[in-house]
Order: C-alpha cells, then sequence, then structure tokens
C-alpha cells in the first residue's frame, strides 16, 4: 500500500481536528469557571470572611466606583477634544508664549467637573493637538484639583472652616502652575511618550469618537484597577495608629498626610470628608492631604505610567508630590 505525505504528516503531527470536532471557546471556559467556583464554594466563603480580605475589598471596590464614572467622563472628553475641535482651536485659545499658556490652562483645570481620572486621557488628548506639554501638565494637575466639584465639597466638608475652600484652591492653581514651569524649563520630549493610536483616516467623525473612546477605556481602565488594587493592599496593611503617633509632630504630620494620600488614592470628590474626620491634625496638615492626593497618588501614578510613559512618571510623580507638600506648607503658613 503506497504511503502518502498526508499519512507520513498525520503520523507525525497526529490526526487533523475536523470542523465538527470538540472545541475549547469562551463558553466552555466560562462554565467550567463557575463550576471550579461552586466547588471550592466553602474555602472561598471562608477566606471572603476574613477581616483583612473584607478591607480589601471594600477598598478596591470605593476605589473604583468612584473613579470609573469620572474615567468614563475624560475617555469622552478626550475623544471629544481629538475628534471634533480642530488643531487650531488650542493654538488661539492658549497664549503663544509656554510660561503665559501655563496659568491659562492651570486656570481652565478649574472649570472641570472631574478628578484625577479623567484629566489623565484629557491632558493626553491636548498634547496629540499640539498643545504644549508644559500646559496640558499645568491642566492635568489643577483639574482635579480645583474644579468646582470639589471645592463644594471641601465647603461642606469643612463647613466650620471656610478658609480652607480658599486655601485648597490657591495651593492647588499654584502647585500646578509651578510644575508646568519646571517642565517648560528642565523637561525634556523623550521623557514623555504618548501610546500609539489607532488611524481613523478615511471613517467618520462619529466612528473615530467611539474608536477613541474604546482605546481609552481599555488603556486607562486597566491602569485604574492596577492602581486601585495597590492601594487595597497597603490600606489594609498599614496600622492605624501611626496616624495618631504622627499627628503628634507638626513636620511629621504633614508628611504623614500626604504619603497617607498617596496610599489611599482616594477620588478627588470625596477626599474633603476623608480629611474633615481626621481631626487630630493641623489644618496645614489636611490641607497638604488635600493638594497632594489629586495630584500623586497610586492610581494616577499608574495611569501617568501608561498613558505618557514610565520614564515620564517616575520623573514627574516624586517632583510634583515635593512641590504639592512645599506649596501646601507655604499656603497654610499664610491663610490657616
Amino acid at each position: 500500500m503506497a504511503v502518502t505525505q498526508e499519512t507520513v504528516t498525520q503520523e507525525r503531527t497526529g490526526p487533523r481536528t475536523r470542523p465538527g470536532g470538540p472545541r475549547v471557546d469562551s463558553s466552555l471556559l466560562l462554565v467550567l469557571a463557575l463550576l471550579l467556583v461552586l466547588l471550592a464554594q466553602s474555602p472561598l466563603r471562608r477566606a471572603l470572611a476574613a477581616p483583612v480580605l473584607q478591607s480589601w475589598l471594600t477598598v478596591f471596590v470605593a476605589v473604583v466606583v468612584q473613579a470609573l464614572p469620572f474615567l468614563v467622563f475624560g475617555v469622552l472628553l478626550s475623544a471629544a477634544l481629538a475628534v471634533f475641535v480642530p488643531p487650531s482651536f488650542f493654538a488661539r485659545a492658549l497664549p503663544g508664549r509656554t510660561a503665559l499658556a501655563v496659568p491659562v490652562a492651570g486656570a481652565a483645570g478649574a472649570v472641570l467637573p472631574g478628578c484625577e481620572c479623567a484629566s489623565v486621557p484629557v491632558a493626553g488628548a491636548l498634547v496629540r493637538r499640539g498643545v504644549t506639554p508644559a500646559a496640558a501638565l499645568a491642566f492635568l494637575l489643577s483639574a482635579p484639583a480645583i474644579n468646582p466639584v470639589v471645592l463644594t465639597a471641601t465647603a461642606v466638608a469643612f463647613s466650620g472652616e471656610p478658609r480652607m475652600v480658599l486655601a485648597r484652591f490657591v495651593a492647588g492653581l499654584l502647585a500646578a502652575c509651578v510644575m508646568g514651569w519646571l517642565w517648560q524649563r528642565l523637561g525634556r520630549a523623550d521623557w514623555l511618550r504618548l501610546p500609539a493610536r489607532d488611524s481613523y483616516d478615511g471613517r467618520s467623525r462619529g466612528a473615530a469618537f467611539w474608536g477613541s473612546v474604546r482605546h481609552d477605556v481599555m488603556h486607562a481602565g486597566g491602569f485604574l484597577v492596577v492602581g486601585a488594587a495597590a492601594a487595597a493592599t497597603l490600606k489594609a496593611v498599614v496600622p492605624e495608629d501611626w496616624l495618631r503617633v504622627a499627628a503628634d509632630h507638626p513636620v511629621v504630620s504633614v508628611l504623614a498626610l500626604a504619603v497617607l494620600a498617596v496610599l489611599l488614592s482616594i477620588c478627588s470628590e470625596a477626599d474633603a470628608f476623608v480629611a474633615a474626620s481626621l481631626t487630630q491634625f493641623s489644618l496645614t496638615a489636611r490641607l497638604a492631604f488635600l493638594v497632594v492626593g489629586p495630584m500623586v497618588d497610586l492610581k494616577l501614578f499608574a495611569m501617568q505610567a501608561g498613558t505618557f510613559g514610565r520614564a515620564f512618571a517616575l520623573r514627574f510623580a516624586p517632583a510634583t508630590f515635593a512641590v504639592a507638600v512645599t506649596v501646601s506648607v507655604l499656603t497654610g503658613a499664610v491663610l490657616l
């Protein structure tokens, strides 16, 4: 009997899979996953009942739920800027000199009702549309720190201390402008890299808009989850007694609340109520908490690294932290 090439191939590699043969698809994987959950429900129930895990889940869900609506809002605004607004608009809206464009962009951040998750994709869109990076970064920092929603929440949380609203506005705007000017003077183009974007040439504006939305939601949303998981992990293991010890020392209390703001990664629309509850700390220390949090936290660092590159985030985040703390102390000394 003649041995054909097909017979030799089947002996070496096995029989070919026929179209009607068994396949592994997403439905089968979902069924297998559900079966595993059912079989392991008792160990899972015991694990979920642990106080540490419950605390972790609470913080993780809270950070994601607080930030996700504003992330979506920022993505929608970013897509609208990229698709519907001509690049020439930004050249006309901002002063030609970068030194003047920075405070104008910082002041423009006061009109965006969103948090830090919204500001990252918007700032990325501004840079892609030709805005100087120094001005876009000033907008990135000021938008979540001094927008009307944040200031209103601060006024409600600190109803007995109206000076806190003015102090937060001044410190947030000043820190954003200082970082913009520092980037203008010291920043390098190779430190800031935007993610590759799909080309929407030849598509309608509607198709380009939704394509941009899908890209940014998947890109920024993944880093939001990573940052939220890191914040929840740190929140679950940091002892609360450390706060009481730190509050007794003025310098340590400012640094402690600044670091706490980074670790907790609370949405800027909610952080005023947390700061108001920390009554053992001075107003200046709580101001540092309110200024640092919207500018430097774990989820924001992860999103900045994903949007602008790790080289940018590793330089920009520490510098922003130092500037925000310094400006908070100086503003607190004058206004509080």
